[in-house]
């Protein structure tokens, strides 16, 4: 399925100013949108801190139940992607999760992930559809394995700021809202919505208007208080319609519970999963456990589940990253491994450790416009914070044709078009920029460079030149055995010495004991093996309705050096990509730096095949001469 265009306003330009098309249906969607906002004008930028496209909390019923909020009037379909449910497959568990020689997957026993992002209160510059100029602020990067993201404040009704509902989208992600209610107002607050079943409707009919206004996909329910006895049954009630609902209305609609209330309605956070909070488990999609679980918890749990005859998936062990009940910060890794031992799936509370810690390193994280080194610092260990967890996450992988990415991760210190710097060289930090981002955690393979980039805000530098290395994981299915490649590359001084690949692991259809390798970089021919192949890029212009359009085929090179190349490449029978991966080689003593700035991936018809001219064409014939390379997989494996 082609991938669905969503036209949103956002601020930056296409890259070829010939997409008139484009610009057209851009302005039309900017037009539609000024016309809703009584305080903003239809143009490419909504003036900074206009109050209708900022996110805010409900703070009391009469908002809640009234649908007071200040962009009750906004289309936010015009601002926020809808959640793309194509773009990803099954997950997957990876034995060496970067090397791209390792073809073992396993589709083990499924386990989750929810992700609680909850940073010093939350509503800070993500709360603005533009966001901020401060480039520096916390990302979310690594989407491919998360099930769930949870945007959550400690406020009465939270609701996901628009920013992170389109990078969670774009992945393939549900984002949740929050309802949490703590101390004697929320008490109060929660009662009024308890005192009848009628009541109990109200409440979840608005809420459910808020999920389909502002486009998320439902809610983590947190009762931090004493309730009354008598209002037990409708909380129960509450859940259960809440759940209902959001099932009927909301697409991918899910209700999580927290572990707080127990069945009298005493506030005693059980840590596990029994029979007094069970009821709550059964009313609703799934409970996240509180963080204080130990080895016992983790049994009664356990034993709970087989007596329910539910699927241990169902059930998410708390994981606080900054150590509250677990091992947290860089020993969250061996917490994590422990949920996983038992089939459970993990629920982790403010990943944006990362970043919020850096303060205590004198580091200055509320620069408001902005500092590189809190950005690097920031990026270097939320890199290795997620490779340490990854042996037990599941991997999503790509899977949906045609695929492209620019590696922006949401923020900039200025913003690149084909490798040229634009004039207003502002910063920037706005999450609906956010590109598909790779599949692994980059480790010692590869950095974010914020000093140069092909689009958006930065791009990939290479750091290991010693071997081939995991970018993307992928189920990228080409039943005509057609392939076109292209991508964004830079050396930063000239020197043949210097090389870089793109590299492509292909198997038969769902056929992973059998595999080829496609190395694409510049081979002055192409080598045709067994199990290997080296091919050299197109070296004159491809039809115009082949090129994706943010990778013009230019001779020569773009912006601040950036090239870019093309491969056109037809197998003699169906394939699957697999992955998609990069090598770079140079000399021990060269400082030359290599970088990637845009890869994209098209599987094509045979009409579009004859469009281009003969000698741009490469044949390889995997199966008439058997180049696949046979082997064992290890374990329950999947293609």
């Amino acid at each position: 399925m082609a991938e669905q265009n969503v036209d949103l306003p956002l601020p930056e330009a296409p890259c070829l100013a010939a997409v008139g098309e484009e610009a057209t249906a851009a302005a039309a969607a900017d037009a539609r949108a000024g016309q809703q906002l009584s305080s903003c004008t239809a143009k490419k930028m909504c003036p900074w801190g206009c109050p209708q496209l900022e996110a805010e909390p409900i703070l009391d019923n009469t908002q809640l139940l009234e649908f007071q909020v200040r962009s009750r009037d906004i289309d936010w379909k015009l601002y926020v992607r809808p959640l793309d449910v194509q773009v990803r497959g099954e997950a997957v568990y990876l034995d060496r999760q970067s090397d791209l020689l390792s073809n073992h997957r396993r589709r083990s026993a499924r386990r989750e992930l929810l992700v609680c992002h909850d940073m010093m209160g939350n509503y800070l510059t993500d709360r603005h559809y533009h966001s901020s100029q401060k480039y520096d602020d916390y990302r979310f990067l690594h989407w491919s394995a998360v099930d769930y993201f949870c945007y959550f404040s400690h406020n009465y009704v939270t609701i996901p700021p628009s920013g992170w509902l389109n990078a969670a989208h774009r992945h393939g992600v549900p984002v949740l809202g929050t309802y949490i209610v703590e101390g004697s107002t929320g008490s109060k607050l929660l009662h009024e919505v308890l005192a009848s079943a009628e009541s109990v409707h109200r409440a979840v009919t608005a809420m459910t208007r808020l999920c389909l206004h502002f486009g998320f996909e439902g809610w983590l329910v947190n009762v931090e208080c004493q309730v009354l006895p008598k209002a037990m049954p409708n909380l129960y009630l509450f859940v259960e319609e809440l759940r209902r609902l959001t099932e009927a209305q909301v697409p991918s609609g899910r209700v999580f519970w927290y572990d707080s209330v127990v069945s009298s309605g005493n506030l005693q956070w059980q840590n596990e999963l029994n029979e007094r909070n069970v009821r709550f488990f059964r009313a609703s999609h799934g409970t996240l456990v509180n963080y204080s679980w130990d080895d016992r918890s983790l049994a009664n749990s356990e034993a709970t589940i087989q007596r329910e005859g539910a699927p241990p998936h169902r059930l998410f062990m708390g994981l606080d990253v900054f150590g509250r009940g677990q091992l947290g910060r860089f020993r969250s890794a061996q917490t994590l491994a422990r949920i996983a031992a038992r089939g459970f799936s993990a629920g982790i509370f403010a990943p944006a450790w990362c970043f919020e810690t850096l303060q205590q390193f004198n580091y200055n994280i509320r620069d408001s416009s902005g500092d590189e080194s809190v950005n690097a610092a920031f990026l270097l260990r939320n890199e290795y914070w997620w490779a340490r967890l990854w042996p037990s996450l599941a991997t999503h992988p790509y899977r949906r044709l045609p695929f492209y990415t620019n590696f922006c991760v949401g923020s900039g210190r200025n913003s690149f078009e084909c490798g040229a710097r634009q004039r207003t060289g502002q910063p920037f930090f706005n999450l609906a920029r956010q590109e598909l981002q790779p599949s692994v955690p980059l480790g010692g393979n590869a950095e974010h460079s914020f000093d140069t980039a092909y689009a958006g805000g930065c791009a990939l530098r290479i750091v290991n030149y010693v071997r081939a290395f995991r970018l993307f994981l992928t189920e990228f299915q080409l039943p005509q055995g057609i392939l076109l490649l292209g991508y964004a590359y830079k050396i930063s001084a000239p020197d043949q010495r210097h090389a870089l690949d793109v590299v492509l692991r292909l198997c038969p259809p769902q056929q992973p004991t059998q595999d080829a390798y496609i190395f694409c970089g510049d081979y002055g021919e192409n080598v045709i093996t067994q199990d290997t192949c080296y091919i050299s890029p197109v070296g004159g212009a491809l039809p115009a309705s082949l090129l994706h359009e943010q990778l013009p085929l230019e001779r020569g090179a773009l912006g601040e050096n950036w090239r870019v190349r093309y491969y056109l490449a037809k197998f003699d029978g169906p394939v699957q990509l697999q992955d998609i991966g990069v090598l770079g080689r140079r000399p021990d003593q060269s400082t030359s730096e290599a970088y990637i700035g845009a890869i994209y991936v098209h599987g094509l018809q045979p009409d579009d095949w004859e469009k281009a001219q003969p000698s741009h064409q490469i044949n390889i014939p995997l199966y008439s001469q058997q180049l696949w390379r046979q082997h064992e997989i290890i374990g329950n494996s999947a293609a």
